[in-house]
């Protein structure tokens, strides 16, 4: 993957499209594929990494490990790590990720309605 200047148009559009467009900055939060299912998975409560990766059989481990980390560094969710053999990893979601909770709702609703018109 190529590097992208820091000095770039491109950056630079991307830091006007952050501060001007409130769905910019949540699709640069909580966009792609997996991080809205983690987050969705975190609804519940917190849990240990082998439990989300139970509920998402399909990412690899360096995919839910790295969208883990991205969502820790943009403050949604909290990594507990107690000082025991073998670790034991908790996460769960912070205030700001946990106020995500109505649109991540209305997403799975969303979605529910849309397949069952494909069906009809």
């Amino acid at each position: 993957m190529t590097k992208i200047k820091e000095n770039s148009t491109y950056n630079a559009n991307r830091g006007i499209a952050l501060q001007a467009c409130p769905v910019t900055y949540v699709m640069n939060k909580i966009g792609g594929h997996w991080k809205p299912i983690i987050l969705y998975h975190l609804l519940s409560g917190s849990k240990r990494y082998s439990e989300i990766r139970k509920a998402m059989p399909h990412i690899t481990e360096k995919m839910l490990i790295q969208h883990l980390k991205q969502l820790e560094a943009d403050g949604l969710l909290i990594r507990e790590a107690k000082p025991v053999v073998p670790p034991y990893v908790t996460y769960r979601l912070t205030s700001s990720g946990s106020e995500l909770e109505t649109v991540i709702n209305a997403m799975a609703e969303w979605a529910k309605r849309d397949m069952s018109r494909k069906e009809n």
